[in-house]
């Protein structure tokens, strides 16, 4: 397939998949009205105050589009990682990121650390600063121990802080009082009642550090030639490496301040979108973004029509389904190396 017709494919698919996913929920609004409302209010035009298009621009369209960012950069960074380590099993909890960027949130909605301008800022802070801070850790030890920053010794210290990361918020919960419902449902994962601002900000931070992943697409493909062969083709090794991992950590730091824990999507839909597209990351990085982003608003409108009106968490959603996928990749890949 040339690039033109994939390129419509994937838009196509995830337009269709953001109107089922506005229309469907605990009051159900038929396709085409979605679409009417959804165009109406492109072209300017006053909802009103029609029910359904209340419903669906003051709360459903924000989270559709909050989930279909968020899939987007979990999905991205999935993607990069795993060429960056030459692992299929990274994505963008293995230096520690997720985890630190966790910590860091958590501690912001105890303390109840705010910026009055912005409500849900301080939490994105934190999680972004501790994101940052976990990778500088990380960093520095794997080159204390290692001066050539080897990946396997990047994975190793990662492994060992998302642990110690681990430990800490699990002391946390258990000092966490009256907020422990709010803390544990946070933890889970879920998008519910973010709002346009939260948008705006995963949008802005997706573009930049989009465009800086996609533009080391081709020290990503060298990459999985190993490191020397890479350096000895002329690709500045440590640079490169830095420059995505910044832009990882900072994509997880805010997903995971809006949305909290969510698991699977940076570690299966890289996998299923490299059986499509093949290994060239300028087609697996914007396939991985599309893919991603409609995963995970699929898995968000099963989460909360499933049990409606009980919401399940949208983290433990993308588990159970990222776990059976994984499984059947395994699988398969087995079945192949056999």
């Amino acid at each position: 397939m040339s690039s033109l017709p994939r390129v419509l494919g994937w838009l196509a698919l995830a337009v269709f998949t953001v109107l089922l996913c506005v229309a469907l929920g605990s009051v159900n609004v038929p396709l085409g009205k979605t679409a009417d409302i959804l165009l109406g209010a492109i072209s300017g035009q006053a909802a009103g105050t029609d029910k359904d298009a209340v419903i669906i621009l003051t709360v459903r369209l924000p989270r559709v589009l909050s989930v279909l960012l968020t899939g987007a950069a979990l999905s991205l960074c999935g993607a990069a990682m795993q060429g960056l380590l030459r692992n299929p099993l990274a994505d963008g909890a293995t230096l520690g990121v997720s985890s630190g960027a966790s910590l860091g949130a958590m501690l912001a909605i105890l303390l109840g650390f705010r910026l009055p301008e912005i409500p849900f800022a301080g939490t994105a802070v934190l999680a972004v600063a501790f994101a940052f801070l976990s990778l500088s850790l990380v960093l520095a030890l794997a080159f204390a121990l290692d001066r050539s920053l080897s990946t396997g010794t990047i994975i190793l210290i990662g492994v060992i802080f998302t642990m110690f990361s681990g430990s800490l918020m699990s002391l946390l919960i258990s000092f966490s009082g009256a907020r422990l419902r709010s803390l544990t449902f946070w933890t889970l994962g879920s998008l519910s009642g973010t709002g346009y601002g939260e948008v705006l900000l995963l949008l802005v931070t997706l573009l930049v550090c989009g465009a800086v992943l996609y533009a080391h697409a081709r020290e990503l493909d060298a990459f999985s030639l190993g490191e020397d062969s890479a350096r000895y083709i002329g690709v500045p090794v440590r640079r490169a490496k830095l420059a995505v991992m910044v832009s990882v950590s900072l994509l997880i730091g805010v997903c995971v301040s809006i949305g909290g824990s969510i698991g699977f999507v940076g570690l299966v839909i890289p996998h299923i979108t490299r059986l499509m597209t093949g290994p060239s990351h300028r087609r697996l990085l914007p396939s991985s973004m599309v893919l991603g982003g409609v995963f995970l608003m699929l898995a968000d409108l099963l989460a909360r029509t499933l049990l409606s009106p009980v919401e399940i968490p949208l983290g433990v959603v993308t588990s159970l389904i990222g776990a059976v996928f994984f499984v059947v990749i395994l699988a398969g890949s087995r079945r192949r190396a056999a």
